[in-house]
């Protein structure tokens, strides 16, 4: 039983290969010339599935000496190349050919051989005559492998260029842009072929991937930028994104990492950090406010209120007032911030909407940090408001001589408290 189970898997699985793997063995039609041909076949490609490469070209082979068909003929030398049989391939087609090259692909195949069996000079001699009488691009890039080969990097560009001329394929491009920035150390010249190429067909993944690799090494950072940016147009991955961004902070060029973050959006909390080094508060609200919604983080929505008021143009705007508070007291029933408490304080303070609440917030935020100088102003500045002149010069005396104190703010705090004792002392 359990043999029968192996066989009908073993065939399940040869009919699956032959399905994939038909349009390589390229037998139009496939007209049975005899009656095992397609278990023939089932088994050499199985046999070439397992990697015995030698077994499936002798399989092949008598595939073709049964039917003619050429098509067997190629797969089984092709199967002598991966079994690294170079010299019987090349015997094979000698018998087959001799001197003639009538049948490209035989001679490709011979060709490929004597490359593979080191045998340099006799494979560039025959792929010169192949080229000359197919005139076929893949056999001028065959003849320029050979030359590589042979460190004869000027005959292999020739080659190249040659059959690049034909169809402006990329990928014989980039061989020959690799020849003159590697080989033959003509780096503004392997650019120039490959950023005249990109102007008229577009910068390609290859194209743009290769001119990084040039740029890199050079460290030419215009040109990595325009790549990188010609690159993010047809690969808008995040990777490429945060690359123009770093050459972008390595030049300090902050109003174009602005510019592009703005189009990308691949980096939000970058971009409220610029926002808010360049004093762009308004814009700074609106991207705290979606990072508040994508991460649930209430310090966004604590900052979305700050830069609220501080955007404001009218700080008296009642309006205005409520839905910061609002905010602000939203953040801290969860968030016990000394900075949020302190802002949520003052402002109540500043603005006489209830300096007591704005007093009792501001001190919860120094039990956090007793020693800020900004809170302790904060603090003055409450019983200031009270009319507590004398508690208030007691705090601003300390805070006079904390770093900080040459603050505009802090300064005009001083000397207000400074002049409202001045008087209150005056009516006694």
């Amino acid at each position: 039983m359990r043999s029968i189970l192996k066989l009908s898997l073993f065939l399940v699985a040869l009919l699956f290969i032959l399905g994939c793997s038909s349009k390589e063995v390229e037998v139009k039609g496939h007209q049975k010339v005899f009656e095992n041909e397609d278990l023939y076949i089932l088994n050499a490609l199985w046999l070439e599935e397992k990697q015995d490469y030698n077994s499936s070209s002798n399989i092949f082979n008598i595939l073709y000496l049964k039917t003619d068909k050429k098509e067997y003929l190629y797969r089984s030398l092709r199967d002598d190349l991966a079994a690294n049989e170079n010299e019987r391939a090349i015997e094979r087609v000698n018998e087959i050919a001799g001197d003639k090259i009538d049948d490209f692909e035989l001679i490709r195949i011979k060709i490929v051989a004597l490359m593979r069996a080191d045998r340099l000079v006799e494979a560039k001699e025959l792929a010169i005559k192949l080229v000359t009488k197919s005139n076929n691009v893949d056999d001028y890039l065959l003849v320029s492998e050979i030359y590589v080969k042979l460190k004869q990097y000027d005959t292999a560009l020739k080659y190249l260029e040659s059959a690049y001329i034909k169809d402006y394929n990329e990928k014989i491009l980039e061989k020959m842009a690799i020849i003159l920035y590697v080989n033959l150390e003509r780096k503004k010249d392997a650019i120039a072929q490959l950023e005249t190429h990109s102007r008229i067909n577009g910068c390609s993944k290859l194209i743009c991937s290769k001119l990084i690799g040039f740029y890199s090494n050079d460290n030419n950072i215009e040109g990595l930028l325009s790549t990188y940016l010609r690159l993010y147009k047809i690969d808008s991955s995040r990777d490429i994104g945060e690359k123009i961004v770093q050459i972008y902070g390595y030049k300090k060029d902050y109003p174009k990492m602005i510019e592009f973050l703005e189009q990308s959006r691949i980096n939000n909390e970058l971009l409220f950090q610029l926002y808010v080094q360049t004093r762009n508060y308004k814009k700074a609200v609106g991207i705290a406010k979606e990072l508040y919604k994508e991460s649930g983080d209430v310090s966004y929505l604590g900052q979305s209120a700050i830069f609220e008021y501080e955007s404001a143009e009218d700080k008296s705007n009642k309006a205005m007032h409520k839905s910061v508070i609002s905010k602000l007291q939203e953040v801290i029933k969860t968030k016990k911030d000394g900075m949020y408490l302190n802002y949520l304080g003052y402002l109540l303070i500043d603005h006489s909407i209830d300096i007591k609440k704005g007093i009792e917030y501001v001190k919860e935020a120094l039990e956090i940090e007793p020693n800020s100088i900004y809170y302790l102003d904060s603090l003055a500045w409450g019983y200031y408001k009270l009319g507590n002149c004398q508690r208030a010069a007691k705090i601003m005396k300390k805070v006079a001589n904390m770093q900080g104190s040459s603050n505009d703010e802090v300064v005009k705090h001083i000397e207000a408290i400074k002049k409202c004792v001045k008087n209150k002392k005056g009516k006694k």
